[in-house]
């Protein structure tokens, strides 16, 4: 099966801090990758890596086969193709909720508005956001706007979505309707790589859970596999921490 995204080795630091120390992780097309551990631990910088937010110290990052390190490789193309949902919802407060999910295919891949209009009222519809399309972004909930910076994502038919813990900033009564939205999205065969911190969303829908410990890559293994039968002490201690 093909690679949509292998990290071999992959070291980041800043400046004395090594924060990912000899990662090496691949995604297939449709799986389901989730992040967990500690704050601290590298899951957000993997993801700013595997998006060229960051640059990797060692070893190397792959998308489709090609080398990101290359550096003929053109930063904006790759993000054309690797969508990334932050714990903030960096909407465009001057934007309307529709503009705000056509702004990046209008704009980064250059198609005309009147295709992806339709495109985007479809993704509303998808989030149940429909009527909220000409409102904007502080009428809606916390909850709502990171629906929408989902959306935002989905219209730019990325081959990979990232997604860096997008229930944190949420109250707690928000958290489901964001996390039924991915749970819909993994359904339908998105291929998704998450850090997350909800332990029951990653145990309910990923096909791989991956604990990361300071920077290394303990364990990792299907949900039964790592919520029922740890192999490292430290992935049992920090699951008896976060039940």
């Amino acid at each position: 099966m093909d690679k949509v995204l292998e990290l071999t080795d992959v070291v980041k630091r800043f400046g004395d801090n090594e924060v990912l120390r000899g990662v090496s992780l691949t995604l297939h097309p449709h799986d389901v990758v989730c992040l967990i551990g500690a704050s601290g631990s590298g899951k957000s910088t993997l993801l700013r890596c595997a998006n060229l937010l960051e640059t990797i110290d060692a070893g190397t990052i792959s998308l489709f086969g090609q080398s990101l390190q290359d550096p003929r490789i053109d930063p904006d193309l790759v993000r054309q193709h690797v969508a990334m949902v932050f714990q903030s919802f960096n909407l465009f407060p001057h934007l309307s909720v529709l503009d705000n999910i056509l702004v990046g295919p209008v704009h980064a891949l250059k198609r005309r508005r009147g295709e992806v209009r339709d495109e985007a009222i479809a993704l509303l519809e998808r989030i149940d956001l429909r009527d909220k399309a000409d409102d904007y972004p502080d009428r809606l909930s916390g909850g709502q706007q990171q629906r929408v910076a989902i959306a935002r994502s989905l219209a730019m038919r990325p081959s990979l979505l990232l997604l860096d813990e997008v229930t944190s900033a949420l109250d707690p009564t928000l958290v489901g309707e964001v996390l039924d939205l991915l749970t819909d999205l993994a359904h339908q065969g998105t291929t998704m790589l998450i850090a997350t911190h909800e332990m029951n969303f990653a145990r309910d829908v990923a096909n791989q859970v991956v604990y990361l410990d300071r920077g290394v890559l303990v364990e990792q293994g299907t949900p039964e596999e790592m919520f029922s039968n740890p192999k490292h002490e430290s992935t049992r201690n920090f699951l008896e921490r976060v039940r």
